[in-house]
């Protein structure tokens, strides 16, 4: 597929703030619409990478706070820069969504003194095109809850079973379109990322019937 595209993404750490906490659907539907299916996807994105950034250490675990969600406590970050950073990145995504052009968005851990990609978080993204034009599908929220939450949990959990971070990291983020994608001027085409001498561990996956997104996490191997 195309090369994928990235916004630099800020060094860590930067100054503690603190931002309003963001508004949250409520899960009670039992039909999903492209938009509606758009905000869970986005929205699930902005808590999946808060989480990783906060068990991987990437920012020291002061910068976040606490919030209740998916049924989880989940900790999000309270960096300026990087809550502003996050909402750039998730607006941009949000619209590649509503046009069914996401292929995939990855987050890439690497380490800050050699630029040597050490993780490599990948969500696969799968449109169902016919859902684009309008309509909804019949799913309940609660029942994508459900299996988001599932996801989250195991990303809780890979700190069992990826290697230590022993040394100081940074992440970008890059996001595969489609080929025809007009790419804002800010973002940047950006190699791959790839990992020499990886292991992958298969995450679970979610779908809203509109958009199916599935997990999983390669690391550097000795």
């Amino acid at each position: 597929s195309a090369s994928p595209v990235g916004l630099r993404a800020p060094h860590p750490p930067v100054t503690n703030a603190v931002v309003p906490s963001m508004a949250t659907s409520t899960a009670t539907t039992s039909a999903i619409t492209l938009k509606g299916s758009v905000a869970i996807v986005t929205e699930f994105f902005n808590y999946s990478i808060n989480s990783i950034l906060y068990q991987r250490g990437i920012y020291p675990p002061e910068t976040f706070r606490r919030m209740s969600k998916y049924g989880l406590t989940m900790l999000v970050t309270s960096d300026e820069e990087l809550v502003k950073y996050l909402d750039n990145v998730l607006t941009q995504l949000s619209a590649w969504l509503t046009a069914g052009s996401v292929q995939k968005l990855v987050v890439v851990v690497s380490s800050i003194a050699t630029g040597e990609a050490l993780e490599r978080w990948v969500f696969d993204v799968h449109t169902d095109k016919s859902a684009l034009s309008g309509g909804s599908v019949n799913k309940s929220e609660k029942e994508v809850m459900g299996e988001i939450q599932a996801i989250i949990r195991q990303i809780t959990a890979s700190v069992t079973f990826l290697p230590l971070l022993e040394e100081s990291c940074s992440f970008d983020l890059l996001v595969y379109t489609d080929d025809d994608v007009e790419v804002p001027r800010a973002w940047e085409e950006s190699d791959p990322r790839y990992i020499s001498n990886s292991d992958e561990v298969k995450l679970r996956s979610f779908t809203t019937k509109v958009h199916r997104v599935e997990a999983c996490v390669s690391y550097k191997t000795d």
